[in-house]
């Protein structure tokens, strides 16, 4: 029931940032005060841009795909983990990394929380981890969850946990032992990525059948009657209605409205509060795989990388087939790639009179 906004032009907006990496882009997240990008890969590296210049400052190498990574409050240094189970600090003025510690299994999710100073990590072994990157024995609490973690947001103290199994766990990170809240999520398929509201009321939930739940995080009746769900990334193809996973969502953090993007190709900036679309990108080469705005939200993030939906395929930058036609084919499909979109009024802003 969203009302449809504008479809609004790529090209003229869009930056490709240069020397991308050459396997599939799990995160790429702007700085807390500035255009520094940080984007983790598939293909082993952390890598570091200045968004504004198109430049790439470094490329540090820990030799195992890396599947998230987040800035320190400074901005000074990041904090990556990936399959290798290791959650690793890099210091962006001498150039070094340093391992704080390792989960049993791949660690998915990583973020610094600016009001302790600690790190909080998820993995598929079914835990979350806490770590004081100042101290000399960095671990300095965990929890045992039911299920592996898939997506994780901070919102202040505020942890929310997306869960196999459908379930979104809420933390305050200064008592990890157990969670405030354990929800069983009312969409019905594999929960793919939650992020917080910038008011640190609620959250936005997007899944693998096209769809994304509004939740709010006060138990009270009154309020709990305000969230709801609505369908999104589908289209239909002779009769048929095709629903696309919801990979990435970002909050704009001025104006509270969100961006969307799936398996579709597609990005869309929704007034979640108002129940309308304020405006819909043109499609892009492959899946959404990762959004996130600036500081000050005049710049979107858009990674777009195969993010195996339809299972293994050829990989451009990996094919072997001498056919030069055949080998361009594949790469405008599946090419991985961050562009960087200069973001205006008209595209996130609410119209509602409030």
């Amino acid at each position: 029931y969203f009302v449809r906004g504008a479809s609004l032009q790529k090209m003229q907006a869009d930056t490709e940032l240069a020397q991308a990496p050459a396997d599939g882009i799990t995160a790429a997240v702007f700085a807390n005060t500035n255009n520094t990008l940080l984007a983790a890969s598939w293909d082993g590296t952390l890598r570091l841009y200045d968004a504004e210049k198109n430049e790439l400052h470094h490329m540090f190498q820990p030799n195992s795909a890396q599947l998230d990574a987040s800035f320190s409050v400074d901005d000074g240094k990041g904090f990556a983990g990936g399959v290798d189970s290791k959650l690793r600090m890099f210091d962006f003025k001498s150039g070094s990394s340093t391992v704080l510690g390792e989960h049993s299994k791949a660690i998915k999710c990583v973020e610094y929380c600016g009001a302790t100073g600690l790190v909080l990590t998820g993995s598929w072994d079914r835990s979350l981890k806490l770590w004081d990157p100042r101290a000399h024995d960095p671990l300095s609490g965990s929890c045992e969850l039911k299920g592996k973690v898939f997506s994780m947001s901070l919102s202040g103290n505020k942890a929310v946990v997306a869960t196999s199994e459908r379930h979104v766990l809420i933390f305050d990170t200064r008592k990890l032992s157990a969670p405030e809240q354990d929800r069983l999520s009312s969409l019905q398929h594999q929960l793919r990525v939650v992020r917080c509201f910038p008011n640190a009321t609620g959250y936005a939930v997007g899944s693998t059948e096209g769809r994304v739940a509004i939740e709010y995080f006060d138990p009270n009746p009154e309020i709990q009657k305000k969230k709801y769900a609505f369908k999104c990334h589908r289209k239909n193809v002779d009769g048929q209605q095709l629903l696309y996973p919801v990979n990435a969502l970002a909050f704009h953090p001025k104006y509270g409205t969100f961006a969307s993007g799936g398996c579709d190709g597609v990005v869309s900036v929704w007034d979640g509060f108002a129940k309308k679309r304020i405006c819909q990108y043109p499609k892009y080469e492959t899946s959404i795989a990762y959004l996130d705005y600036n500081f000050d939200g005049s710049l979107l993030a858009i990674t777009q990388s195969y993010t195996f939906e339809e299972n293994e395929r050829d990989h451009p930058r990996q094919n072997t087939n001498t056919n030069i036609a055949s080998f361009v084919a594949l790469i405008v499909v599946f090419r991985d790639a961050i562009f960087i979109r200069k973001v205006t009024d008209q595209e996130c802003k609410s119209r509602v009179v409030q």
